[in-house]
């Protein structure tokens, strides 16, 4: 898995965050040194979190707060040119772009285990999307990671 995941990020790319998920990653991150490519990457990206609560983004280097409605902000965002954005998390800011037909692809991990209970990524009103499955690949441990993108 952490080699598939390592593809992705060896493409060149914005990461843009939810509030929570970005605080989240911040503690996790944001102040680790331990080597690992993953955190190199992260902490060298250029982060924009989308908040209306958020105060700074201070707190992890190369983070730009975006405030205002997510859909707007992210469409002009989306509009500048520049690098592509990823999302890590952040379902709530997922299904709010997803309604407002922003995003584009999606790599999914889908792993073989029932929670029983948790938030649906696709809940609430979003418009009919058809994707198209454009790669696929299963890890030893049984995880598929599945790339879609919008048709």
């Amino acid at each position: 898995m952490g080699r598939e995941l390592g593809k992705g990020m060896a493409r060149p790319g914005d990461m843009l965050f939810g509030r929570r998920t970005w605080q989240d990653f911040v503690t996790a991150w944001g102040r680790s040194t331990d080597g690992n490519p993953f955190t190199a990457h992260m902490n060298a990206a250029t982060k924009y979190v989308v908040s209306r609560s958020l105060e700074d983004a201070d707190a992890w280097r190369n983070s730009i707060l975006l405030r205002g409605d997510a859909a707007d902000t992210v469409a002009g965002l989306k509009a500048q040119p520049g690098n592509d954005l990823s999302i890590i998390g952040s379902a709530s800011l997922v299904r709010s772009l997803h309604a407002a037909g922003l995003i584009d692809r999606y790599t999914l991990l889908i792993h073989p285990l029932t929670l029983g209970s948790g938030s649906r990524l696709f809940e609430g009103p979003a418009p009919l999307t058809e994707f198209e499955l454009i790669g696929s690949v299963t890890t030893g441990k049984g995880v598929i990671i599945a790339d879609y993108i919008r048709r």
